[in-house]
């Protein structure tokens, strides 16, 4: 075998070594990388429940705050129609 032959096939065997190497390593990093994104995506949910929660919470306040609105414009309804009928009399 010559020279060049032998290099050759030692150069392409530890090209092809290396590039084995390469793609297990970047197996692991994107099995990492999807590890890391589920935990991020549960992170994302978890404060979108949150949020969910505490939209629902200002909706309930919200309502209290319209229903105690008009239950004192209902008062001042009644006010109104007892001033009227106090001026009358």
């Amino acid at each position: 075998m010559e020279t060049t032959q032998l290099l050759l096939t030692v150069i392409l065997s530890l090209t092809t070594i290396l590039l084995v190497i390469i793609g297990l390593q970047l197996i692991f990093i994107l099995i990492d990388l999807r590890k890391i994104l589920k935990k991020i995506n549960q992170i994302i949910e978890s404060f979108e429940k949150v949020g969910t929660s505490l939209e629902h919470g200002f909706d309930e306040v919200l309502g209290f705050f319209s229903g105690v609105k008009v239950l004192l414009k209902i008062f001042d309804l009644f006010e109104k129609k007892n001033g009227k009928k106090a001026e009358g009399k």
